[in-house]
């Protein structure tokens, strides 16, 4: 079964980015490495949302560059995408998932309404993996 495995500190650390982030969307890249069906998360990088919104998000080019950088310096891969919906459930807008198109990793979205962390991969259709803390 596919899932994303997260360690508590790293999953508590996207919850606080969330929470300090409101009203706007918070966004984060997740780096480590895919071992079969798993996605697992060695490093978390911390973005800020360019857009300042509460239903988009962009990271910059700047710490985009960063980001992979810091993943090749660290040899692990982008291996998911962060950001929250401050004001709705955690499932991919219609934004989103054209976004998903592009970034074809496990994408965890945190809920500003009910506290909920989902998972979500775009292959031909939209499947919710489960997240595992490791």
């Amino acid at each position: 079964m596919k899932c994303i495995v997260l360690t508590q500190k790293e999953k508590d650390n996207l919850v606080a980015h969330a929470i300090e982030q409101q009203p706007s969307e918070s966004c984060a890249m997740l780096l480590g490495k895919k071992v079969g069906d798993n996605w697992n998360v060695k490093e978390v990088f911390l973005t800020e949302n360019m857009d300042d919104s509460q239903t988009n998000f962009t990271i910059s080019p700047e710490e985009l560059l960063k980001g992979h950088q810091l993943a090749e310096k660290m040899h692990l891969e982008l291996v998911g995408v962060f950001h929250s919906h401050p004001n709705s459930d955690a499932v991919p807008s219609s934004t989103d998932k054209k976004f998903m198109q592009n970034n074809p990793v496990p994408w965890i979205i945190f809920s500003g309404v009910n506290n909920s962390l989902k998972a979500y991969l775009l292959d031909s259709d939209l499947v919710e993996i489960s997240i595992k803390i490791d």
